[in-house]
Parts: structure tokens; sequence; C-alpha cells
């Protein structure tokens, strides 16, 4: 992931290490502190409704990208001490719709009270990418955060609340899947699977192949619909498949599913991983361009 990003990128300071020897470090450079925005995707399968939330909480886990065991229901606010060091004017925070059920209620206002006692006023907003143009159906919930200093500037804070004020609903127009999809051409490795197809064969767009199992299995093997949003993305593997074409989604396609630019150099990876590991660029600019407007123009 590190590799592409460089590649298409080209950052200034580039840094590939745990955050918590990150934040430690004395010797980051002056730009990187005050900056206008700080921009963090904590890793959020800790309280994904996929997984195994509760049971795995407090426990070292690894990833598929080879770090080091580590409890990843802390690492948010490893990040916010990040801000805390580096004191950003904004702060911004994205992670699973999960974050604000049952039990995890609690690590909410944890974050909260985290990002208070680093000297910000902060608030969260839950937020569908299919309504920012992004072709998906996917919902996240959105910190947004302000350092104490700036907020008389901006005149962000609800009396009533003591919370930051940013507008952030997006209506804009929900992208289906014809929209993006590409015409039919032969490439082997995109077939159905020769054990999926009898099951594709026998259901309906918008289905699952488990409906038809005699097991029930193959749950996570779609057949999309033409008129529908597409669901959620898996960096997994790409087990989507056309309503009507005996075929995997193409690169193409799944690089459109996520607003990601056709001509992205994905660096020898399969593009269901790249862009199932990142956050959809266009759902940035949406809420980039809100703080922008709202708050950095008046700073």
């Amino acid at each position: 992931m590190n590799a592409c990003y460089i590649k298409n990128h080209n950052p200034k300071f580039n840094y590939l290490e745990d955050i918590r020897i990150f934040k430690e470090r004395q010797d980051l450079p002056k730009e990187l502190y005050n900056l206008d925005i700080l921009d963090g995707s904590p890793p959020c399968s800790s309280f994904s409704m996929a997984w195994n939330r509760e049971k795995d909480w407090g426990k070292e886990k690894k990833f598929r990208e080879w770090q080091e065991l580590q409890i990843l229901d802390t690492l948010f606010f490893d990040f916010i001490d990040l801000a805390k060091k580096l004191q950003p004017k904004i702060v911004i925070a994205e992670n699973v719709k999960g974050l604000m059920i049952w039990n995890a209620q609690d690590y909410m206002n944890k974050i909260i009270i985290a990002f208070n006692e680093a000297w910000y006023k902060v608030d969260y907003k839950l937020l569908n990418w299919a309504s920012m143009w992004v072709p998906q159906r996917r919902e996240r919930v959105f910190f947004y955060a302000i350092r104490n200093d700036l907020v008389n500037k901006v005149g962000t804070i609800d009396l009533f609340w003591d919370l930051p004020k940013l507008n952030l609903e997006f209506n804009q127009k929900k992208i289906t899947y014809k929209e993006i999809e590409s015409p039919y051409r032969e490439e082997k490795w995109y077939h159905i699977p020769e054990w999926v197809l009898p099951y594709w064969e026998k259901i309906q767009p918008w289905r699952s192949c488990s409906d038809v199992h005699p097991k029930w299995h193959f749950f996570q093997e779609l057949k999309l619909s033409p008129d529908e949003v597409l669901p959620t993305l898996r960096a997994v593997s790409n087990s989507y498949y056309h309503y009507k074409d005996k075929r995997r989604l193409f690169d193409e396609e799944i690089l459109k599913w996520w607003s990601f630019p056709l001509d992205y150099d994905l660096n020898w990876s399969k593009a269901i991983y790249i862009v199932g590991m990142s956050v959809p660029p266009l759902m940035t600019y949406w809420i980039a361009n809100e703080v922008y407007k709202q708050w950095i123009c008046n700073l």
C-alpha cells in the first residue's frame, strides 16, 4: 500500500512505521506541525459488524499486511495523541458505523473525552457514501474537530451542546451499477469460478449464491443488479458478479466503484485490494470542500 501511494502521489514526507513509534518521534519536520488538516482512518475491524467485536476488544491481533501484534481498538487514541502533539487546526477521522452501536458507544465517549483533552472541540456524523457521488452504499462515522483557540474565529460552537458546527449534508445523485459498468470482453481471469457458476445461474440479480446452495455456502458471492447502488466492497476477493454476463467485475469497474481515477497505477497489486484498503477520493473531496468553505476560509 505504501509503495503504491508513493508511486502515485510522491509525498514530500513518507513514514512507513507503527503510529505508536511515529507519535514519539522527536525529529519530525516543522511543516508537520500546525497543519490545516490532519486526517486519519484508524483500523476499524474491532468495531465492524462483520467481525467478533466485543470478543476481540483488548486482544492483540495482526493484519494481513504483516504488522506486529497489536491491540487494534486503542489505535484511535494513538491517533488523537498524534493530533495533540502536532496540533493541527482541524482533525478529521473516520471509522465504521459499528463504533456507534451497542457496547462500542463507551468507546465513542472515550474518543470525545480524548479529543477534549487534546484541546479540541469535536463532533461526529454518520455519512453514506452513496449520497456523495460514490457508487457504493456504505455508512461510516466521521469525527471532525477544531482546535480550541480557533473556535471563535469561525463561530462554530453550538451554545447548547458545546459542539463544533459543520454542515455535512450531502444529497448528490446516487449512481447505480449500470452507470459505471464496462462492456463485456473475453478475459479468462474474470470468469465466474466453475464451482460458483451453477448457483449464479439460479439466482436473481441482487441475491447471494447462498440463497440456492443446499448448505447456504457462498453467501459472499453476489450477483449485482444494474439498477442498484453497489454494496460495500470487500478487499479480500473479487466475488461480485455481473447480472447477465458470466464474469466478475473488471478492474476499471472496481476503480470507478471506489471513485478512483482509471489511470491510477496499481503497482502490480489487484484493484480490489488497493481500493478496498483505501478511502474513496471523491468522498474525501466532498468533506474537505465543506471543511474548507465553512472553517479554513475563515481562519
